[in-house]
Parts: structure tokens; C-alpha cells; sequence
């Protein structure tokens, strides 16, 4: 059964041109594209590589809450990732490598408790734990002749 969401957000993708795409989040703007040796204009990111990015960050996001409730510096902190691709289908992420790169050392125990608090990000626990996605299509009434 499919779990109700406490309140829905909202995002707008808009076609561009070619193959870019406009995102607009609560009026941030993104715009992502494909590579030139896949037909695009590479002037963003792919909408793949903006769903590692999201994780990364997400997982870059709660290192840092971490370190400063723990009153440790954040300048420096950076999360690096690494993705594979399937080789075989449907076309989706296989395998995502991140690295998480901290200003400053840490004990074991501290170092066992940061590893889970990053494990468990929003966006970490989104693929983990899949969200039921709808996807409805509007079409233009037709007009008469």
C-alpha cells in the first residue's frame, strides 16, 4: 500500500530548446542538457548526473549538520561521487561511489556515527525505500474546424 505524503512540494520543468530543459524549484533555476556527443548543447548537467548530485549533496548536507552540532568545522567538507551505468536494461544508475572528504579527523566512534547519520539522507532513504511515482499526461483539447 502506497504510503500518503505529508504535504506535497512542487517543481516545474520547462523544454528550452534542443535538449535542454528549464527546472524551476521554488524559484531557483536549473537547466540541465545533454553532452554534444549525444546531440545536446552540454550547457548543464544531465538530469542523471543532477540525481547523483542530489544524493551527494543530501549526503554533503547532513555530514555538515553533524559537524557542527558536534562543534566541529565544515569549511573543507566535500563529498565526491563516482556512477556507473547498466550495462544491461532499463536504461538507470547502477552503481554510485561517494567519498566523503572531512576537514578534520575524527575518531572511530565518531567517525561509526557520521557514516550513519550520512546513510540515512533524505535522498539516500528515497532509493532505498522507492517512492510510488505517477506519471499522469495532459494533452490540448483538440478545436474544431
Amino acid at each position: 500500500m502506497a504510503e500518503s505524503p505529508a504535504a506535497m512540494a512542487h517543481l516545474d520543468v520547462w523544454h528550452a530548446t534542443g535538449d535542454r530543459f528549464l527546472i524551476d524549484v521554488r524559484g531557483h533555476d536549473l537547466l540541465v542538457d545533454q553532452p554534444i556527443d549525444a546531440g545536446g548543447g552540454d550547457v548543464g548537467p544531465t538530469p542523471t548526473e543532477l540525481f547523483v548530485a542530489s544524493l551527494a549533496a543530501c549526503v554533503g548536507f547532513y555530514a555538515g549538520r553533524f559537524l557542527r552540532r558536534h562543534e566541529l568545522p565544515v569549511e573543507g567538507l566535500r563529498v565526491s561521487a563516482d556512477f556507473g551505468m547498466s550495462v544491461t536494461g532499463p536504461a538507470r544508475v547502477a552503481t554510485i561511489e561517494l567519498r566523503v572528504t572531512l576537514p578534520v579527523a575524527l575518531p572511530e566512534s565518531r567517525r561509526q556515527a557520521l557514516m550513519a547519520v550520512v546513510r540515512h539522507c533524505t535522498v539516500h532513504n528515497s532509493l532505498r525505500e522507492v517512492p510510488e511515482v505517477r506519471v499522469e499526461l495532459e494533452v490540448p483539447e483538440e478545436r474544431a474546424a
